[in-house]
């Protein structure tokens, strides 16, 4: 089960093998999960007391297998990194609940060894912090009034979070010398729920894809702590993996917006909307509008034809339009790319998991740095939903809360033409300096409409 667990991961880091990778290591927990129940049943016997139960293992593998194929099956690709933040907070409370549960069932605590009685503490801890947070976390992408998409910051919100960490650090090793007081458990898991949310309400929308990955290497890291105390070294490796991955995938996303993970955590990105802003205010008669025929006359004369999606795409569900028009770009010999920024959409992979759901040729997506060469013999640059991810401000403007991110550099395409219902802001909550360059033009309206109406156009050409 661990060898195909390290070959699955190893599998989904390539867009090619990432599906083959995925059912290799659900074959894996498979694996993992019989062989465990095989065991425990076979030492359980001559013990009825201790005996693993048929009857209840089948009620919570029907109970997780029905609401696990509803999810698949119901939720719609834009929902996705909403059921990927609750996955990871049912990780968390798992983990929680079995270290929380053991230690209860145990009779002498006192000879329980002291690593174990840490594990328990730190499992409550990284559990409940992972759960509350993904909750949040969830309600942010669902856009739930409760827990609105700008950062929710209060003074010494700094120090208050540190200290519940401190306290939450202090109850495990309270545990350790004192393993009696069935309280320090409780009490350590109410900080840790309260901890969770207080770190994630602080974070703005625009930077949910790291909190997604981060708090999924939390949910590792408290399966691994789980697998200390229950003794499972099929836990103990899965946990370690993902939690490994996920801290490498964090700071890949962070180096993606030129930031740290503290000043993610803690720096408030987005705090307040600026609307059009002041760019938007002195230079809204320099917007050039297109309509769909005007489009479509520029694409029939490209050569190259580079398409940024954004989460503007996924939330208009056009990517299965947008490979109907590079289909029809293509058979009129024109050359179609898709430029992947690693923060574009609401989670990591997100547009590259779109794209593939509508067939697209792995081959077509290129990453920021191959992509970014290419833009200056791109005949058209064409903009969909994207929007903080292309934004020219982050080259120069000083001042700007996306200053130094890497962005993808539409801008020096011969024209840009961007899909987008207003001149709203995206999740940064700045004015987007593209709209208003003298090669940019913007086609107002739903994503998935308009992809239509060029696809319509360009037949009637």
């Amino acid at each position: 089960a661990a060898v195909l667990f390290i070959f699955g991961l190893k599998m989904l880091s390539n867009v090619k093998t990432a599906r083959r990778g995925n059912l290799v290591s659900a074959l894996g927990m498979l694996l993992a999960c019989v062989v465990t129940f095989l065991l425990v049943n076979q030492r359980a016997v001559g013990q009825a007391s201790h005996l693993v139960s048929f009857i209840w293992i089948g009620v919570a593998l029907l109970i997780g297998a029905v609401g696990g194929l509803l999810l698949a099956v119901k939720v719609s690709m834009t929902g996705i990194p909403q059921m990927v933040a609750l996955l990871n907070g049912c990780g968390g409370i798992a983990s929680l609940l079995v270290a929380v549960g053991d230690y209860a069932r145990t009779e002498d605590h006192a000879a329980s060894p002291w690593h174990e009685l840490m594990a328990v503490g730190l499992a409550v801890l990284i559990g409940g912090v992972t759960f509350a947070g993904s909750l949040v976390a969830f309600g942010k992408l669902q856009g739930l009034a409760i827990t609105p998409g700008r950062p929710i910051q209060f003074p010494l919100q700094k120090w208050v979070i540190g200290l519940m960490l401190l306290a939450c650090l202090a109850l495990t090793g309270h545990l350790v010398m004192h393993p009696d007081p069935g309280w320090t458990n409780l009490i350590n898991a109410l900080l840790a729920l309260a901890l969770g949310v207080l770190l994630v309400i602080g974070i703005g929308g625009a930077d949910m894809p790291v909190v997604i990955s981060l708090l999924n290497s939390y949910s590792g890291l408290a399966a691994a702590m789980a697998g200390f105390v229950l003794g499972n070294n099929a836990l103990i490796i899965t946990g370690a993996l993902v939690g490994a991955s996920g801290i490498i995938l964090t700071k890949i996303m962070c180096k993606a917006m030129n930031r740290s993970l503290v000043n993610v955590l803690f720096g408030g990105v987005g705090f307040e909307a600026t609307g059009a802003g002041p760019l938007g205010a002195d230079k809204k008669g320099q917007v050039r509008k297109y309509e769909a025929q005007d489009v479509a006359i520029q694409l029939d004369a490209a050569e190259l034809v580079v398409v940024v999606p954004g989460y503007g795409m996924a939330v208009a569900q056009a990517q299965h339009s947008v490979k109907e028009l590079a289909d029809l770009l293509h058979e009129r010999g024109i050359q179609v790319k898709y430029a992947i920024h690693p923060v574009a959409g609401r989670m990591p992979g997100h547009m590259n998991v779109l794209l593939a759901d509508a067939g697209v040729d792995y081959e077509q997506l290129c990453d920021l740095e191959s992509i970014n060469p290419e833009f200056e013999r791109t005949s058209v640059a064409l903009v969909i939903g994207a929007n903080d991810v292309t934004n020219p401000a982050a080259r120069h403007a000083r001042d700007s809360p996306i200053y130094g991110m890497p962005i993808l550099d539409v801008d020096k395409a011969r024209s840009v033409v961007v899909i987008k219902r207003s001149l709203n802001p995206g999740f940064a909550g700045i004015d987007n300096e593209l709209y208003y360059k003298a090669n940019c033009g913007l086609l107002f309206g739903d994503a998935k409409a308009m992809v239509n109406q060029l696809i319509t156009e360009l037949k009637a050409a």
